[in-house]
């Protein structure tokens, strides 16, 4: 990890609420930005945040993620995600998020994740399908 990974750090994404991303258990005239998928962005922002403070080699995985979906976005509408980096603490990482869609605060809540290296997680993968295939 560089030394530019401080609190304080924020950056902003937006995605397009596109079909993919909305409920479909309503009909179609209630088709509005899933919960899944809206956790699936936040962890998109703060991994692509997260990306020029590693090093080479490194990459981070979501550990926690604490939402309260405040309100609904409809489909074709633009979701601004916001996050800012509350704590750095060793290798976890905790950030403050917040999603609007132009009209509403649609989420606010915390994401948490860790730093690690990559070819060690991949040792770990490998370790873990041996043990699954003994089985």
């Amino acid at each position: 990890m560089k030394p530019t990974l401080t609190a304080g750090v924020a950056g902003t994404r937006e995605f397009l609420v596109d079909r993919e991303r909305t409920i479909d258990f309503m009909g179609e005239d209630a088709r509005v930005y899933a919960t899944p998928m809206l956790v699936r962005d936040i962890e998109v922002t703060c991994r692509e945040m997260l990306l020029p403070h590693l090093d080479a080699g490194e990459d981070s995985v979501g550990t926690r993620v604490e939402i309260d979906h405040l309100a609904a976005t409809l489909m074709g509408m633009q979701a601004t995600i916001s996050a800012t980096i509350a704590e750095v603490k060793g290798r976890a990482v905790t950030f403050d998020v917040t999603a609007t869609d132009g009209l509403d605060q649609i989420c606010r809540g915390r994401h948490m994740r860790f730093v690690a290296n990559v070819d060690q997680v991949k040792q770990r993968l490998q370790q873990k399908k041996a043990k699954a295939a003994a089985r």
